[in-house]
């Protein structure tokens, strides 16, 4: 059996850090161009050399994404920006579009080349014919099931690595190639400012009747057309590493740090359970499902992994995340007192209670004794996000813990 990488997202050099602590193997990340994620916060160069230098002391990878389909305006600044890299020095880069892949190949052969989902690869053929170009990966198209997977493996070279997506948000358009955003708002979404329009509630307006609005009836459950449940095989590991696959991928390069943390965590927890014992990872099967849903999501869906998803997997009820737990903050750095430096993320008060997560698996239910500003005053709570705080409660830190309030879920 082959051993899994664990590829997590990262938006931000925070978030790096805290995917890097919170289990990763990899973590894939964005420059300030040539990107699909450009609304995401991104890397400036610096951050991007720090960020690197953070995962390697670390023991973990960073690949970088020059994943847009080029047009002719593009070239320049791609030349450039693949220089740039070279000097930056991550362990990858994560191409669609063969123009790039060949520039990458002059500029920077020493970094590997990965060829992103985006690049439609259905067969094995595609991934023979990308190997011979001198691809070192090639991440699967959204729409294979297993057996396909197995079969890909079976017929490419032993040295050449699988990618495939095993959790997050599934776009609707084959491969995410999609031109909704750009038709519907002029920002393309092979550009990377894709404004999810698929998410979007429509209803239907007659010619003839101007201002009248009259929903759009997929089936009785709602009116969200485009829709589809996140991605999350957190209860197949066996079937994925049994299909031969490499690396499995975490989508949401514009998460925040919980949801990157508890996605991290649990996945970590469930691969290395499976690698010791399939008696032992069947066991904590429910654990998994019970932190998995502690993040952000929309229902859940096995995709495409056991065949092509009928209406009941793909359609949910309703637009809107599950949310059950709020980000405050992490330990940033701690006081000779013991007590956790953060930057304030979402209010929280004196007396509440919240929890500590920890990288090992551990959730921490503690009440906040007292919390400091950053002149040392005591307060109750702090009004505004981004503030630095102190805050005390009750047990030993370590740096990059989470801090998190459970909220009310009907």
């Amino acid at each position: 059996m082959r051993k899994p990488e664990l590829l997590v997202p990262a938006s931000s050099l925070e978030v790096l850090k805290i995917a890097v602590i919170f289990g990763a193997d990899a973590v894939y990340i964005g420059g300030e161009a040539f990107g699909l994620r450009a609304k995401a916060k991104n890397f400036t160069c610096e951050e991007m050399k720090e960020g690197i230098a953070f995962a390697h002391s670390h023991q973990v990878k960073v690949y970088v994404t020059v994943n847009i389909l080029a047009h002719n305006r593009d070239l320049d600044g791609v030349r450039a920006y693949l220089k740039e890299l070279k000097t930056t020095r991550p362990d990858g880069l994560i191409i669609a579009d063969p123009g790039i892949f060949m520039l990458a190949k002059e500029i920077c052969p020493e970094l590997e080349r990965h060829i992103s989902t985006q690049a439609n690869n259905t067969n094995y053929e595609t991934y023979r014919f990308w190997y011979q170009m001198g691809a070192k990966r090639v991440v699967t198209a959204r729409e294979l099931s297993l057996e396909e997977i197995r079969q890909i493996r079976a017929h490419i070279p032993e040295d050449m690595e699988i990618e495939t997506f095993v959790h997050g948000a599934m776009c609707i358009s084959y491969s995410g190639r999609c031109l909704l955003s750009n038709y519907l708002v002029g920002r393309d979404a092979n550009q990377g400012a894709c404004t999810h329009p698929c998410r979007w509630k429509y209803s239907l307006v007659e010619e003839t009747r101007p201002g009248e609005y009259m929903p759009v009836y997929e089936n009785e459950r709602g009116t969200y057309i485009f829709n589809s449940k996140d991605l999350c095989m957190i209860e197949h590991m066996d079937d994925l590493l049994d299909a031969g696959v490499d690396s499995l991928k975490i989508e949401g390069r514009m998460k925040t740090a919980l949801y990157v943390a508890t996605v991290a965590r649990t996945y970590r927890k469930a691969i290395d359970d499976y690698l010791e014992s399939a008696k032992k990872y069947h066991e904590n099967l429910p654990w998994y499902r019970e932190q998995i849903s502690n993040c952000t999501y929309r229902q859940f869906t096995t995709g495409f992994f056991y065949g092509k998803p009928d209406e009941n997997a793909q359609i949910y009820d309703k637009n809107t995340y599950v949310k059950e737990y709020t980000y405050l903050g992490f330990v940033e750095g701690l006081t000779p007192e013991g007590m956790a430096q953060i930057t304030q993320r979402n209010k929280f008060s004196v007396g509440e209670k919240i929890e500590v997560m920890k990288p090992d698996g551990r959730n921490l239910e503690v009440t906040v004794r007292r919390i400091l500003n950053e002149e040392g005053e005591e307060v109750e709570s702090a009004p505004h996000p981004q503030q630095r705080l102190y805050v005390d409660v009750g047990v030993t830190f370590q740096p990059y813990d989470i801090l998190r309030r459970q909220e009310e879920t009907t």
